[in-house]
């Protein structure tokens, strides 16, 4: 996992790599929008709408990250701990922890 040896040493830089409130919201978005497409897929029985999974989900990360952090994601670098990081970023906007 490069210079983190848990997840809980990588979760605050994985924060400061979201430090601006538009790219949380871009990242929460799209949290939301894997949420219903998964279900979706579920619920109608069509699998491929799992594909929209990881457009909708990426899609809105980046856009955040290029445009907004004007940084490198951190799933280049670290793709397990980053998913996770989505997850409990997620967690932590919805119980008000992080401002949206």
């Amino acid at each position: 996992m490069g210079r983190f040896a848990s997840f809980r040493e990588f979760y605050p830089f994985y924060l400061s790599e979201h430090s601006n409130r538009t790219s949380r919201r871009l990242h929460f978005v799209g949290s939301c929008g894997v949420l219903l497409l998964v279900a979706w897929a579920f619920a109608s029985g069509n699998l491929w709408w799992l594909l929209a999974v990881l457009f909708c989900g990426y899609g809105f990360a980046w856009v955040g990250h290029f445009f907004f952090e004007k940084n490198r994601p951190a799933t280049f670098r670290h793709p397990f701990y980053s998913f996770a990081g989505d997850w409990v970023m997620f967690k932590d906007i919805l119980t008000g922890r992080i401002r949206f």
